[in-house]
């Protein structure tokens, strides 16, 4: 560990409030009300509820979500016996995993005893606090003991993460990594490095999933582990081989697999050449491996190769199982984490790394499209659906298991639940891909010799969002998909330099001639620009070869809506063309306009800005609530910009009755209800959520959503274009694949839009 490392490790831990956890209340507590009820008198009430009815402890307090982490500090990552103080940064980071990963409460317990019978006193004294408890860091084999008694008399689900956790990730990457070879497990030789608590629960969990014990091999620091040793634990003495073979040498020869979890440099060039065929080895003395990645590869090219360490391919990592096996058995309020539960776990992490990786995966790792094979056999801990995979899983087995105490009855209903507690998806976003996989449309994609919109494009594919057809080079654009290994085998490429498109071409530029003629553009000019793809794509797009255009993404802005503008241009019932972002918050999202177009509106503008961004609600299924945006409330300021504001209000309170709009309003009064009640309770946006802002103009609106996306990190969709006679919408410069992707579900929501209008 370097020098600057260590460093910044102390101040990570020391800066600010120390430690990595804190206590946060989940009850209003301002008033004297609030402070009666949460504790003296009005606390009385649910402590007799419990009395008479233990279960309700449910109900009225945390315990159904708050697991206790355990530790006398025997055996601290690679430290060692090192105590419980000393082991406590652990222990708490362990909790802050848990509620970052599965929202589930933690508070970490150092327990100050090595004695077997005092430390499983100790845990059962304190655990009617607890839904669930997680024993770390305690040395074998006495981890073996302290376990298996606290399991059998506790009625809450009790785990040693270092056996199990290790055991079920394990298992799934070996299931995944024989699929890959086309090894049968039962019929495959494991050779084991190592014979402490992780090893054995490992090995008892491959056992589980197929491995004959007739065909496993393991040693320790004095050598394999054989039926004629007389050190051995009653543990250890499962897996004691009767075979003559007495040195690792001897028992790696033939081995399928390699499982490590000893000391670093272990394995030998010498023994890995001397595995069959495809070796799998797992390699996972941290922080060095029992061979490093680059010599396992050099020496066995074949090899599937699994360490601990998150530099290398294939992280062997129990983040991917804790946080939501206890998730999992909280929720069906489990009495144990038994063994199917474990291997539910465990095959729904192995199928997960056969599906598609979420972008956001692949760009918190660097990569370009993961897939499923020698380089990839787990999800990534950053992967957002293990959740709502594994979760299930176990809370499935646990009830199939009969251990569950409150089953689950409607599973989608509970995997909508996870998604909302870990804040993982916004209902807008999902209302966007609903809407869109009912009725694809065809999306025009310019600047697709770009990996971003390439990888956009497979995305909407594979989710069905919608039909991508790609303007660029044909030869480019093949090479890039076939170099990323993108699935968009049958997906439409128009070149404009083929023959076809030439042709077609002469006829855009008579067409835009015809349209432009009384604009400045001559024949000529109109050939010349139907060169360009901005103007080509909007007149495939206006002749009906595509439904909706989305382009931009190598272009600002500017320069980028002109041609839209020019060959689509807005509807006949409109005068003034609008661009509006979506701002996803946690309280729901909020809409923004006019961010993109008009700089200086006047206050008819601004009227029919305001009736297309309601429209734009509307189309999310929402309400709109508007509030017309400035540095005035409701006439405190005689100015030139607030009386703008006014006028547009008074405009649509006239005109437009049933539209719950007010203005003009600062935007810390119309985002704060007490304020406004205070301040203003005569405004027709009191008791509501405004979720519609108008801004005065374009340098404030700009200035506001830029903000908000870099300072609070908000998802931001859009730029939404309205008011335009065909679906067409422009990118940001430089738009991130997710970006990419969610405005091609708004693309397909305008085309749908529009498709159904004409239908009326």
């Amino acid at each position: 560990m370097d020098k600057l490392f260590r460093k910044d490790a102390f101040h990570y831990h020391e800066m600010g409030r120390p430690g990595k956890l804190e206590v946060l209340p989940t009850k209003p507590y301002s008033t004297q009300r609030d402070l009666s009820l949460a504790y003296t008198p009005g606390v009385a009430e649910p402590c007799l509820a419990i009395k008479d009815n233990p279960g309700d402890v449910f109900r009225y307090t945390g315990k159904g979500n708050l697991v206790a982490v355990i530790s006398n500090g025997t055996a601290v990552l690679g430290l060692g016996d090192i105590g419980p103080m000393a082991g406590k940064p652990v222990m708490e980071g362990k909790g802050l995993l848990f509620k970052v990963f599965s929202d589930i409460d933690v508070f970490d317990i150092e327990v100050d005893e090595k004695d077997p019978d005092k430390f499983v006193a100790a845990v059962k004294a304190i655990a009617p606090t607890f839904g669930g408890i997680n024993l770390e860091d305690i040395k074998a084999p006495e981890c073996f003991e302290i376990e298996r008694r606290l399991k059998a008399e506790l009625d809450i689900p009790v785990m040693h993460d270092d056996q199990h956790g290790t055991a079920m990730i394990t298992g799934a990457a070996l299931m995944n990594a024989l699929e890959i070879v086309g090894k049968d497990i039962s019929q495959i030789k494991l050779f084991v490095s190592g014979a402490g608590a992780a090893a054995c629960a490992c090995t008892s969990m491959y056992i589980k999933l197929g491995v004959k014990p007739e065909n496993i091999i393991m040693s320790d620091i004095n050598g394999i582990l054989t039926k004629d040793r007389t050190d051995l634990s009653d543990e250890n003495r499962k897996f004691a081989t009767d075979k003559n073979i007495h040195t690792l040498a001897e028992g790696i020869k033939g081995a399928d697999m390699f499982l490590g979890l000893s000391a670093g440099g272990v394995l030998k060039k010498e023994y890995l050449l001397s595995m069959a065929d495809n070796p799998i080895v797992f390699a996972m003395a941290n922080p060095v491996p029992e061979i490093s990645y680059e010599e396992a590869i050099a020496t066995r090219p074949d090899v599937i190769m699994g360490t601990g360490r998150s530099d290398y391919p294939n992280q062997i990592n129990n983040l991917l199982g804790f946080p939501y096996i206890f998730r999992g058995a909280l929720d069906v309020r489990a009495t144990a984490i038994n063994d199917e539960m474990k291997i539910a776990a465990s095959k729904a992490i192995a199928a997960l790394a056969k599906e598609p990786i979420p972008e956001e995966v692949n760009i918190a790792y660097g990569v370009h499209n993961l897939k499923f094979g020698r380089n990839y056999i787990l999800p990534k801990a950053t992967d957002p659906r293990l959740i709502t995979t594994i979760a299930p899983a176990v809370a499935k087995a646990a009830m199939d298991s009969g251990v569950a105490r409150r089953p689950i009855e409607d599973w989608d209903k509970y995997r909508e639940e996870l998604i909302k507690r870990m804040g993982l998806a916004n209902p807008v976003k999902r209302r966007m891909k609903n809407s869109c996989k009912k009725e694809p449309k065809r999306v025009l994609m310019t600047s697709a010799e770009h990996y971003n919109t390439l990888k956009a494009a497979e995305i909407a594919v594979n989710e069905k969002l919608a039909v991508p057809v790609l303007l660029g080079d044909k030869k480019k654009i093949k090479e890039i998909i076939k170099e990323n290994k993108l699935e968009l085998k049958n997906v439409e490429i128009i070149d404009m330099k083929s023959k076809e498109e030439k042709e077609r071409s002469r006829k855009f530029a008579q067409q835009f001639f015809e349209k432009r003629q009384r604009h400045g553009i001559t024949l000529q000019s109109a050939k010349d620009k139907m060169k360009l793809p901005p103007y080509y794509s909007a007149m495939l797009v206006e002749n009906g070869v595509a439904d909706a255009l989305l382009s931009g993404l190598t272009r600002n802005y500017p320069s980028a809506i002109r041609p839209a503008l020019q060959v689509i241009g807005k509807r006949k019932d409109v005068n003034v063309v609008s661009g509006t972002y979506i701002v996803l918050t946690k309280e729901g999202p909020l809409f923004l306009s006019d961010c993109t177009v008009n700089k200086n509106p006047s206050a008819e503008k601004l009227m029919e800005i305001t009736l297309q961004t309601a429209a734009v609600v509307k189309s999310f299924k929402l309400e709109p609530n508007i509030a017309l945006l400035s540095y005035s409330n409701f006439g405190s300021v005689n100015a030139k910009g607030p009386a703008k504001i006014r006028e547009a209000v008074k405009m649509l309170h006239t005109l437009y009755p049933d539209l719950r709009v007010d203005g003009e309003i600062q935007a810390n009064v119309a985002l704060d209800q007490q304020l406004m009640e205070e301040s203003f309770p005569f405004s027709k946006l009191l008791g509501k959520r405004v979720n519609t802002l108008i801004f005065p103009n374009l340098e404030a609106a700009n200035i506001a959503y830029k903000l908000l996306h870099k300072t609070a990190g908000y998802e931001i969709i859009g730029p939404v274009l309205n008011g335009m006679n065909k679906p067409a919408h422009v990118l940001q410069m430089g738009s991130s694949v997710n970006e990419i992707v969610n405005m091609i579900m708004i693309s397909v929501m305008d085309a749908q839009a529009m498709n159904n209008l004409q239908h009326k």
